[in-house]
């Protein structure tokens, strides 16, 4: 074939990646990200750490065993995080109560007031990512989402 006679594309045709639940659920997790990695960047945190931080300040005492299984991490990849977190100041370890062979991870005064800002960021951007939806679509795509996963 002659190289004037080769297709030639004006407009990508996604019309069938567009019908797949993963291309669309990829597409907007890109964009939230993206948003998440410009406003939260001056917090020191990615959307991971976010992920850790929050429930160790809305769980005070959980383990690195139940972080690892509540976000599906490796063990190994959250040690270094943990350490940082507690250099940081934002995080202490104590000896878990029931568990003797466990550290059960408490927020430092710091770490709340930090992550407090950083939740209250993260939820104004979220309404930002969600304001071509309704407060009933937002429910619904929310729920949606929980049915996937769970």
């Amino acid at each position: 074939m002659e190289p004037t006679q080769l297709p030639s594309v004006k407009k990508v045709d996604t019309r069938y990646l567009e019908s797949l639940l993963g291309y669309n659920a990829r597409m907007a997790a890109l964009t939230a990200i993206k948003l998440f990695l410009d406003r939260l960047s001056g917090f020191g945190l990615r959307p991971v750490s976010f992920s850790v931080l929050s429930l160790i300040m809305h769980n005070p005492g959980i383990t690195s065993r139940q972080l690892c299984k509540a976000l599906g991490l490796q063990a190994s990849n959250l040690v270094a995080m943990i350490n940082e977190f507690e250099n940081s100041g934002w995080i202490e370890r104590h000896p878990h109560p029931q568990d003797g062979r466990a550290m059960g991870l408490h927020p430092t005064p710091p770490g709340l007031a930090m992550m407090q800002d950083a939740e209250a960021t993260a939820s104004q951007l979220e309404l930002e990512i969600s304001s071509g939806l309704t407060e009933v679509e937002r429910k619904t795509l929310l729920g949606l989402l929980k049915k996937v996963y769970k």
